[in-house]
């Protein structure tokens, strides 16, 4: 419809911006927050107490072991394997007897990981030409960490909504739950009915068994008060209120009944105490925990309880946990924020610990002396590198996909769901209304994961937080009623500001009406959000972090709001999207306030009654769904598989790629932008980081070598460059330091050192013990030397000498790897020890075996590799790329996958690029008009001649243009065959894995297989002969196992001292099983049979 708001949206926001925005607030709020919150720690030493202060971080920087501070740039830290970190100052004023010192110093207190383009960071200061002079990609968003040299994502993480009561049903119980939270702290409240009719309240170090009645009389309700709190005519509710106060009439103290509740058995001072910290710091925290806050949680209880007996009896419908209002999300900020309170408590803790020990010996005391920075940032290290987050969390960091541009932007908008994926949680996978335009509904991954693991569509949005106190200044201003009594006489609408209850209005529609001109004039937040919920008459306020929105265009009294005047001005420049927001043109709903919303689809639909119109319909896919041209052609679990297959492919995937030492990575010879192409492509500038080559390709059979998703490909197209791509490997080695004060040396090792390869395996050392640059290096020769001291003590020579025997440790190119050095790093590491990174470069010339694909899904393996006068051709000499098996389209139904032919093939002859944007892309009239405009076939076919007997082929054969990738699926890093090698050094069988040069496993159904031929022998030799045969020594007498007795020069018998023992060949796995046995106290004996009695007679 509009496509040039995709530009516009791209030219003001970066793909990542949610993820700084969110770092950046914590770094400049939420740290200070946090230690506002301790505000003082009060030690166990008499007197003295630790004020806190201001928190102050500098630009990242690093320790050098010889020169002290110096910043550092992300290239460096990624090169020398470092933390891009900054340095965390607190105000630490010492308070002694009451008197705080007048003279403090600033205190470093540990360091923080610093987000790459965040306001911390050097970069984001930097222009395009000073990012390229920096080493760094000057198209790269940002938004991730780099922890110990390598680069790590925050993953967003999916949770449920705080603050807000949620009904369902649970066995026969109905429920009303809220997890309510305040600085931190979540506490479940719940307010259960039973089948009986009784409403319970459960709340944290609550037992069973409280009753709903009994809570509101102890926050201060008489039977007349507690009536007034709920609404007395629905006569559903009214039974209940009645029949609750009945059973609870008995009650007269219910403080006293409610304190023996809590805590049992103590005394009644101790008891009293304990039950109102626990009803004012436990129950609803987030309403408040001062006495004054009780009356709106009796309020808030009241209203719960309503809602399950409405629920019960089926005048409500129960909330829907999977609608994305339910849902909020952490941002990076959110999980840094939890993550930094975690490890600020734990360094609060080593405070009074350190303060007493310091005590106790009877020294001065020192701010300065009683923090151990390390007791911070190990905790927060270790979270990032590992991605344990706190709550038992994993998988929160995770390292970037960098296998192409796509994969990396993807990983950075990825939302992941807590829920386990061994559980089945069907609803839970479903795609859900709500997710229009906020989730992608193609991009997640097949398996295990599916649909717990989404993607941010192209225009979705997380809010950050705003402070609410302007917004509540604002409602108070409309007349908001707080007298409980009053409101609940007039049927009046309650109103709740994240959760949090605000007081009575009126008319709670008109309320929201207000609130959302208000936004759109620019007097309130634009991350403020209203929904007014008819069915409860509730007014639901939301200016909270998390919550995913999508902007949508203004309607007015029946007209959008974005005029062609306003669209001119977009075209030429000048007006942007953030003044387009600020102008009220267009506004950002989330999933509540959309239910108030009637969204018109395209302008000819809107309706006098239509309040809002959708921006632009290709952007509810994520990014890299978004980029397949023709999408809503295709059936949607191609969709799916295209989605992670387009992050699979290989072409430019950072432009700094010769500056990186990544493990793995594969660069393009010759990429492509496509001709067919996407305004989500377009506005990305994915032309710039393009993954893929333009195929001419051909749909048919080819006398079999195309069956079964195989394709045949022009050896002459592969001559010319086509797929072919370079890959990188990285080898890495460091001389590490040992507890023992030893340490390696990198060094061409010498022939006295044990282990010693031989003089072969150094060739193409330098005299550093280097490999020189441009070497041409084999599977398991030497990159870099490297000798270590030995694993255990020396022992001392016969002539009292103690000589250090050093042991052989290089690095070495991997079996089945190779290549030219392509470069050679060395430099200083994180403790000040040398490492020294080694860059191998292979080329990858497409061959049988290796992955292509289309950007519909449609994936195959190379079958054949035909000359270029073997491949077919048509009446003009038009030679295809690829043949492409007829049987691959239309059991798949990927109709977009011939439709992009067809436009290739049109864009292809009149040299300009054709749209293919979903529900927007160009026709087939249009396509048709052109091909027969150049004298084509208007549906692509074309005559086709057999290029070995030079017929023309029977029928027509469709073919045109169409961008295809190689994928990462490489038969050279796959293949994997050996004859001899290592072996377990448990089992003596061979190893597992292509990278430890083990053995294809024969499994039980492989054996299976050759029982059922009746290859007895063949079987034998692979699981014995082959694998774990051994000779073992067994007693004649006893059974048992026996051993060499290598001073009489005989076997013997361990048990009886039988010298009656025999050799019998059996698998070593049998050996151990026999001795597991024994570990039982139990005695497996082995007889010997007549196989045995006859080999003695022979002999």
């Amino acid at each position: 419809m509009v496509k040039q708001l995709i530009d516009l949206y791209f030219k003001d926001n970066s793909l990542v911006k949610q993820q700084l925005d969110s770092y950046n607030r914590f770094v400049e709020q939420g740290i200070q927050n946090i230690i506002d919150r301790v505000g003082t720690i009060k030690t166990n030493v008499e007197g003295f107490e630790i004020k806190l202060g201001k928190v102050r971080l500098e630009p990242p920087r690093f320790y050098e072991i010889k020169g002290g501070y110096r910043p550092i740039l992300p290239s460096e830290a990624r090169l020398r394997n470092l933390t891009y970190a900054s340095p965390i100052f607190l105000e630490m004023i010492p308070i002694h007897n009451n008197v705080e010192k007048t003279i403090y110093d600033e205190v470093f207190i540990g360091e923080l990981p610093v987000m790459v383009k965040s306001n911390l960071c050097y970069l984001s200061r930097m222009s395009k030409e000073e990012l390229t002079e920096a080493a760094e990609d000057p198209l790269d968003p940002g938004g991730y960490f780099i922890i110990n040299g390598s680069e790590r994502s925050l993953i967003t993480l999916e949770d449920l909504v705080p603050n807000k009561m949620m009904t369902t049903k649970e066995d026969e119980n109905t429920i009303a739950k809220t997890f309510s939270v305040r600085h931190g702290f979540r506490a479940r409240c719940v307010v259960r009915r039973s089948k009986d009719g009784i409403w319970y309240v459960e709340f944290p170090s609550a037992t069973t068994g409280i009753t709903l009645m009994g809570i509101l009389r102890v926050l201060g309700f008489d039977d007349d008060g507690i009536e007034e709190l709920f609404n007395m005519d629905i006569s559903e509710v009214k039974n209940d209120v009645l029949y609750n106060l009945y059973l609870d009439a008995s009650k007269e103290d219910a403080v006293d009944w409610l304190s023996k509740k809590l805590s049992p058995g103590q005394p009644k001072e101790y008891r009293d105490k304990r039950m109102w910290r626990l009803v004012d710091e436990y129950l609803l925290p987030h309403l408040g925990v001062e006495e004054k806050d009780r009356k709106k949680k009796a309020y808030y209880l009241a209203r719960m309880a309503q809602r399950t007996t409405r629920v019960y009896h089926k005048k409500l419908i129960q909330d829907d946990r999977d609608h994305y209002g339910n849902k909020r999300v952490k941002l990076a900020g959110d999980l840094m924020e939890e993550l930094f309170r975690y490890a600020f408590n734990f360094l609060t803790k080593d405070i009074i610990y350190q303060a007493s020990r310091v005590d106790v010996r009877g020294r001065k005391l020192q701010v300065h002396t009683l923090v151990r920075q390390d007791a911070l940032s190990d905790r927060i290290m270790y979270a990032m590198a590992t991605g344990n987050w706190i709550a038992g969390q994993t998988g929160i960091s995770q390292l970037l996909d960098r296998v192409s541009w796509a994969s990396s932007l993807s990983h950075r908008r990825r939302v992941i769901s807590p829920l386990s994926k061994t559980h089945p949680h069907f609803l839970a996978r479903d795609l859900h209304g709500t997710h229009y335009g906020k989730i992608c509904p193609s991009e997640s991954p097949e398996g295990a994961s599916i649909s717990l693991v989404k993607n941010l569509a192209m225009f979705g949005e997380v809010t950050t937080g705003v402070d609410d106190s302007p917004v509540e200044e604002v409602v108070k201003n409309f007349g908001i009623e707080e007298d409980i009594k009053k409101s609940s006489k007039n049927k009046s609408s309650p109103v709740y500001l994240n959760g949090r209850f605000l007081g009575f209005y009126k008319d709670g529609n008109a309320l929201a009406q207000r609130l959302r001109e208000k936004r759109r004039e620019g007097s309130i937040d634009m991350q403020v959000n209203v929904l007014y919920r008819e069915e409860t008459n509730e007014v639901y306020i939301s200016t909270d972090k998390g919550r995913v929105r999508r902007p949508y265009i203004v309607v007015k009294d029946g007209k959008s709001l974005l005029t062609p005047e306003i669209m001119r001005r977009i075209k030429d420049g000048q007006i942007t999207w953030s003044q387009l927001v600020r102008i009220g043109v267009i506004e950002y709903l989330d999933a509540d306030e959309e239910e108030n919303a009637y969204v018109a689809k395209k302008e000819s639909d809107i309706t006098p009654e239509t309040t809002h119109l959708d921006s632009e319909p290709s952007t509810i896919f994520g990014i890299t769904a978004a980029l397949m041209p023709f999408s809503n052609y295709n059936s949607s679990p191609r969709l799916t598989m295209a989605s992670s297959m387009l992050k699979q492919s290989l072409g430019l995937y950072a432009a700094n790629f010769n500056q990186r030492f990544d493990t793995k990575s594969y660069v393009m010879y010759y990429p492509q932008q496509p001709i067919v192409q996407t305004a989500a492509y377009k506005a990305l500038n994915f032309k710039k980081r393009a993954a893929g080559q333009n195929f001419v390709v051909a749909v048919c059979t080819y006398r079999g070598w195309n069956i079964a998703d195989a394709v045949v490909i022009n050896k002459g197209s592969i001559d010319r460059g086509l797929g072919r791509v370079m890959m990188f490997r990285t080898y890495e080695t460091e001389e590490v330091s040992y507890p023992s004060g030893q340490k390696d040396i990198i060094e061409l090792p010498s022939p006295k050192v044990e282990g010693y390869r031989g003089e072969e395996a150094y060739k193409h050392l330098d005299t550093d013990g280097i490999v020189i640059p441009e070497s041409v290096v084999k599977e398991r020769e030497v990159l870099v030397g490297k000798v270590s001291p030995p694993r255990f003590l020396e022992e001392v020579s016969i002539f009292g000498l103690v000589e250090e025997k050093r042991r052989e440790n290089s690095s070495v190119v991997k079996a089945g790897e190779g290549g030219k050095v392509d470069s050679v790093l060395i430099a200083e590491g994180p403790s000040g020890n040398k490492i020294a990174k080694v860059r191998l470069r292979l080329p990858k010339v497409p061959e049988i075996g290796d992955k292509v694909a289309s950007r519909h899904g449609q994936k195959g393996v190379i079958g054949l590799i035909l000359p270029q006068e073997d491949m077919p051709f048509t009446e003009s000499g038009i030679v295809p790329d690829l043949i492409v098996n007829t049987h691959a389209i239309p059991s798949r139904m990927t109709a977009g996958h011939l439709l992009e032919m067809l436009a290739g093939k049109a864009g292809s002859l009149d040299g300009k690029l054709k749209d293919g944007t979903p529900f927007s892309a160009v026709s087939e009239e249009e396509l048709k008009e052109k091909l027969k405009e150049f004298g084509l076939e208007e549906y692509g076919e074309e005559w086709l001649y057999d290029g070995i007997t030079g017929e023309r082929m029977k029928v027509k054969i469709f073919m045109g243009v169409i961008y295809y990738q190689r994928l990462h699926h490489l038969v050279s890093n796959k293949m994997h065959a050996r004859s001899r090698g290592p072996v377990q050094l448990l089992t003596l069988q061979p190893t597992e894995g292509r990278s430890r040069e083990g053995g294809l496993r024969f499994g039980e159904m492989e054996r299976d297989t050759l029982i059922g031929y009746g290859a007895s022998m063949v079987i034998r030799e692979r699981l014995l002969e082959e694998s774990d045969k051994s000779i073992q020594y067994i007693c004649k007498d006893c059974g048992g196992l026996g051993y060499m007795d290598y001073v009489k020069g005989k076997p013997a018998c361990q048990l009886c001292e039988s010298g009656d023992v025999k050799e019998v060949e059996v698998s070593y796995a049998f050996k151990l099983l026999l001795e597991e046995i024994e570990s039982l106290t139990l005695f497996p004996r082995i007889i010997i049979g007549r196989r045995a009695a006859a080999d003695e007679e022979v002999e």
